[in-house]
């Protein structure tokens, strides 16, 4: 039977905080308990700074706690791209940056003695046009890489392939305990959480929560996966993206590698620790959120591909589902938000271990005033070449339709009196839209569909059993509690 839980949470013990009990002050507030948030609140706290971090559900529960695992400067076949888009000197720094973020977590790892299953290996991109390869094998090579192009003998799986970019010494581990780690090490340096405080609202740097209490403090860090609410206007600067996960036992021992497709469909891999010699996770099956009307194929598509590339039967032992930003000019938005005293990080284009980690980094030297490499490359302000631009205005155009057409759902056929346990979807009860599911105690649970951060129109997500938006990505569990930003509101009920 396939559990629908991240792997990595199903198999880490996560550290418990209590909800923020009373007002509170801090020289440094995180809004955010992700591999961003974590990691900057413990670099501050280091640095002898007085931090408070907030997490509106609990440390690591969302996208952080469902990433690959895999931190590595091979984010696909980026390289020759950035160098076309950005030029030498940009893309030397992002290349010099996310690699030297490999070293660092695997420094963090070492020196707060961390047990994340921790371990170097070399990452492959591949594809069936040869080409493309060569040149972002150029690239990269030009960049200082440790890259270099391969036949796809070199490939440990029978995938169709012409060739494929090798990056030696990367690294892969358990994401989950990283983070656990990353929060025992925090606490133990004097910091504090507080889980299940939801921030709704930043005046200034001060934070208003939902249970009714307020942090105010010097500096304010946003390290949510988009900023909260309106803030610096992210939600039309960035578009929100989900992809599927899978763990299985092949019948047979699983690639030792991480590997992922430079063509369509994406599928990405690396060894399960947890599943034997024969464990294999696989991600892909990527969409907008809200935009795929049917979850449940995405996470088919996956089994597919697997049973197809190993000749197996096999059936998923967990599936889980993350979501991230990605920016118009492919670099993340770190730093100060315009208009505001709050520093942001956003847009991490599902490489968030390494970008994430640069990101902390430079939040970190943000605050107590020193250069970083980085900072002007990430700027959070920054508007982009006219290829973003233009970008931007095609994505906005699209979200305005969603906003505009979007009631315009198909309504299940049957009634909410009809619906069958574990169902959901949307409902037309006398000429209003009702959400509705039904749990698997038999209990109907029905919400406004419309999202609380701009009302944008929701989609029922039948495979994770979430309310999501196509606008801004902000996700909703089906009794209409936040999961996932810029919204902070509770859907309304009918």
């Amino acid at each position: 039977m396939t559990t629908h839980e991240s792997v990595w949470l199903a198999s880490a013990t996560m550290p418990q905080y209590d909800v923020l009990p009373a007002d509170r002050d801090a020289e440094v507030l995180v809004v955010g308990g992700g591999l961003i948030g974590l990691t900057t609140a413990l670099y501050l706290q280091q640095e002898g700074l007085a931090v408070v971090l907030l997490e509106g559900g609990r440390i690591g529960g969302r996208t952080s706690g469902n990433t690959t695992g895999k931190v590595t400067s091979q984010h696909g076949a980026l390289y020759a791209d950035l160098l076309q888009r950005h030029g030498h000197e940009k893309a030397l720094q992002y290349a010099t940056a996310n690699q030297r973020a490999v070293d660092d977590v695997e420094q963090l790892v070492q020196r707060l003695g961390i047990d994340c299953e921790l371990r170097r290996t070399p990452s492959f991109v591949y594809s069936t046009d040869a080409a493309k390869l060569q040149r972002e094998a150029d690239a990269a090579e030009q960049l200082g890489l440790p890259a270099h192009l391969v036949g796809p003998e070199e490939l440990d799986f029978p995938v169709d392939a012409a060739a494929a970019v090798r990056f030696d010494d990367q690294v892969l581990l358990h994401p989950a305990r990283y983070l656990a780690g990353l929060a025992d090490a925090f606490t133990q340096a004097g910091g504090q959480i507080f889980e299940q405080t939801r921030v709704t609202k930043l005046d200034g740097t001060e934070a208003h929560t939902a249970t009714g209490s307020r942090v105010r403090a010097e500096h304010t860090v946003v390290a949510t996966l988009l900023p909260i609410g309106i803030l610096g206007g992210y939600f039309a600067r960035t578009r929100p993206n989900q992809s599927h996960g899978i763990a299985v036992q092949l019948p047979v021992q699983a690639p030792t590698t991480m590997t992922i497709s430079a063509d369509d469909p994406v599928h990405s891999t690396r060894p399960w620790p947890g599943g034997g010699p024969s464990g294999l996770i696989v991600v892909g099956g990527g969409h907008e959120t809200g935009a795929n009307e049917d979850t449940d194929a995405a996470y088919q598509g996956l089994v597919d591909w697997v049973n197809e590339v190993w000749d197996a039967k096999v059936q998923p032992e967990y599936r889980w589902s993350a979501e991230d930003y990605s920016t118009p000019d492919q670099l993340p938005y770190v730093g100060k938000a315009p208009g505001s005293p709050v520093l942001v990080a956003t847009g991490m284009h599902k490489w968030g271990l390494t970008n994430g980690t640069v990101a902390a980094g430079i939040l970190r030297d943000t605050i107590l005033d020193r250069p970083n490499a980085s900072s002007e490359l990430y700027a959070a302000g920054r508007i982009g070449d006219a290829h973003a631009v233009a970008k931007l205005v095609t994505d906005n155009l699209k979200v305005g339709k969603e906003f505009a057409t979007g009631h315009l759902r198909r309504f299940l056929a049957h009634g909410l009196d009809h619906l069958e346990v574990g169902e959901g979807g949307l409902f037309n009860l006398d000429g209003t839209t009702v959400g509705g599911y039904c749990d698997h105690d038999g209990t109907l649970h029905t919400v406004v569909p419309v999202c609380t951060h701009l009302g944008c129109p929701l989609r029922w997500n039948q495979a994770d059993t979430t309310w999501d938006c196509n606008c801004h990505g902000s996700r909703f569990s089906p009794t209409g509690a936040v999961l996932d930003g810029p919204a902070t509101t509770p859907l309304a009920r009918p």
